[in-house]
């Protein structure tokens, strides 16, 4: 049996736009779920009718802001609605996008994320899960939230993936219905070379007049384990292009 007819929560976000790219791009049948799409993973609004003759769910929907307990709470809840929605709708599995370095996490956004994981891994549906890197566009997030002609980004190590690679990734996992062999590390994806967040906010500041300054970052939550290689992938991790130079040349 293949999975034909896949729904995508957080289908107009950053990772959930090229997910559903992939899956059009490969034919599969694709039911976008986001509340611009009048569908409302928390509330439950549209969950009903869009999972209707679905096989797979993608969820890759995103809580908005670094708030721990507000992250958590957003998560709690849209594993529950999937889960129950999914069943009801004789769903055969739920793929999810996670965070690389998430099961050592203890504070901040991806501790809620270690939730999240925690949370659809319990409930009564099959979970895929795809641990990802930081994505390439999230470095023009950080330098939108600092104002000025100066950046202070934190030089803490990563493996910046591009998202669309992170989606033909997650499409491949959720396509997959044979369930992984016990001991079987979750899988990983990542950029093909380490990095600082703050050298990759250089290049980019280079083409927005931004002059990026390196930080120790140790204000961020969990910034020792990160300085100390907590976030960059496993030995088993897939590592694949581009690197953020090349993904940043072909930007507008």
């Amino acid at each position: 049996m293949s999975i034909d007819r896949f729904a995508v929560a957080g289908a107009t976000g950053r990772l959930g736009r090229h997910v559903v790219d992939v899956l059009t791009e490969r034919g599969h049948q694709v039911v976008p779920m986001s509340r611009a799409t009048g569908v409302d993973i928390i509330t439950g609004d549209g969950l009903a009718e869009a999972l209707t003759g679905i096989e797979a769910i993608i969820d890759v929907a995103s809580w908005h802001a670094s708030d721990q307990e507000a992250a958590t709470e957003f998560f709690r809840t849209s594993a529950r609605n999937l889960h129950e929605y999914g069943q009801k709708a004789g769903v055969a599995q739920i793929a999810m996008a996670s965070i690389i370095g998430v099961d050592k996490a203890t504070a901040g956004f991806v501790a809620a994320k270690k939730v999240h994981e925690e949370l659809l891994l319990s409930g009564p549906l099959p979970v895929r899960i795809l641990r990802a890197a930081q994505f390439h566009e999230f470095v023009g997030q950080i330098l939108d939230w600092q104002q000025g002609d100066v950046a202070y980004i934190p030089a803490l190590p990563t493996q910046l993936v591009a998202c669309r690679t992170v989606a033909e990734t997650l499409v491949d996992l959720a396509t997959d219905l044979d369930a992984p062999a016990r001991g079987t590390p979750i899988p990983e994806i990542a950029g093909p070379r380490k990095e600082t967040m703050a050298e990759a906010a250089q290049l980019l500041g280079a083409r927005r007049g931004i002059k990026v300054v390196g930080v120790d970052g140790s204000s961020m939550p969990d910034a020792e384990i990160a300085a100390n290689g907590g976030f960059l992938p496993s030995p088993h991790a897939k590592l694949a292009g581009p690197t953020f130079q090349e993904w940043l040349d072909t930007q507008p």
